[in-house]
């Protein structure tokens, strides 16, 4: 059974992420086939809208299958994740400045991957189950595939927040943080489909249902206790702080790599200072590369997802043994950085 099925459907093109098992994680497979899908739709005059939704009541895509990268690494191949990155990257640049309308329908877990395949698009449609998280701290690794652009993008220090600490946001947190446009009941998805499907018009979405979701938590503490110049001053302020999610948020900061924590911070900031999506993707991909052949990454996988003991050996102890040299490494143009002519 193929892992992306793309078709034409009426006026649209449809591609439905077809790996529920793996909650539609994504392949290097997958993203050829969905970016050469979009490619062909661009021009073609049959096609006015163009829809991405996934198999599986758990998952639109809970984002790469990074198990394929940790064993090619192990063999000594970290080209596969190199190819793999920069394939997807170019998927999430072509997304952001598609000519037709491309509509998502996020249900379930939208992590990582499924972020930039889902929320960069220019409808951006949620469901009662939905959540969105960039948890790749976690792993060793850093929001990616324009991840740190959205990020910068919310509002105050809000964006330090959900990429440090991995917050899983709701329907209402994803809307007002900028990774979702739209509220509507799952139970109307198809109808609102079939209407797209029809006459090729996304503005038949403003008529859909939308009752608003939840309520968003408040996160208006997040612009002090985020607002350090470093990992340690943003823990320390935590400690401090009232909000009952700052327990949470450093909790999480505890456990994920203090390298990943550092790296984050400085690309989100970047991103904030000097905004656009390319430039947010190239700077990303020479972070996780680095990951890859310097950092934690290949940890943080064995731990959470081959040998799931949930006890990852860091590099370094805690944020304030991290060198500025490796931060800064992390940082620094490659031999081999994105070319965003190859878009074209």
């Amino acid at each position: 059974m193929s892992e992306v099925l793309v078709r034409t459907e009426g006026r649209a093109g449809r591609i439905t992420l077809n790996r529920p098992a793996q909650l539609n994680a994504l392949t290097p497979g997958m993203v050829a086939a969905i970016d050469a899908a979009l490619a062909g739709w661009a021009a073609d005059p049959s096609v006015a809208v163009v829809m991405i939704d996934a198999a599986g009541p758990r998952a639109f895509c809970a984002g790469g299958d990074v198990a394929v990268i940790y064993h090619a690494a192990r063999a000594g191949d970290t080209g596969l994740a190199r190819a793999f990155w920069r394939a997807e990257y170019r998927m999430n640049a072509r997304i952001a400045a598609y000519p037709k309308p491309v509509v998502t329908f996020l249900h379930g877990f939208v992590m990582g991957g499924g972020v930039g395949l889902g929320c960069h698009a220019a409808h951006r449609i949620l469901g009662e189950s939905t959540r969105v998280a960039m948890p790749e701290c976690a792993i060793g690794l850093v929001p990616d595939v324009g991840g740190t652009h959205l990020l910068a993008r919310a509002p105050g220090r809000t964006g330090e927040w959900l990429g440090l600490a991995g917050v899983r946001m709701g329907p209402a947190l994803a809307i007002a943080a900028g990774f979702g446009d739209r509220f509507v009941p799952e139970a109307e998805w198809e109808r609102l489909k079939a209407r797209l499907a029809a006459d090729g018009d996304a503005g038949c979405i403003a008529e859909a249902p939308a009752p608003p979701p939840d309520a968003p938590p408040e996160p208006g503490w997040t612009a002090g206790a985020f607002a350090g110049a470093g990992i340690a001053a943003i823990r320390a302020a935590l400690s401090a702080e009232a909000a009952p999610a700052a327990a949470a948020a450093a909790a999480a900061l505890d456990a994920a790599s203090p390298l990943a924590l550092e790296v984050t911070l400085r690309l989100v900031r970047a991103a904030r200072e000097a905004p656009g999506l390319q430039p947010a993707l190239t700077r990303e991909y020479r972070a996780t590369c680095h990951a890859l052949e310097h950092g934690d990454f290949l940890e943080g996988v064995r731990a959470q997802v081959i040998d799931k003991d949930r006890r990852p050996r860091w590099r370094h102890a805690g944020p304030a043994a991290v060198p500025e040299g490796e931060v800064a490494a992390a940082l620094s143009p490659r031999p081999d950085d994105l070319q965003w002519e190859e878009t074209a």
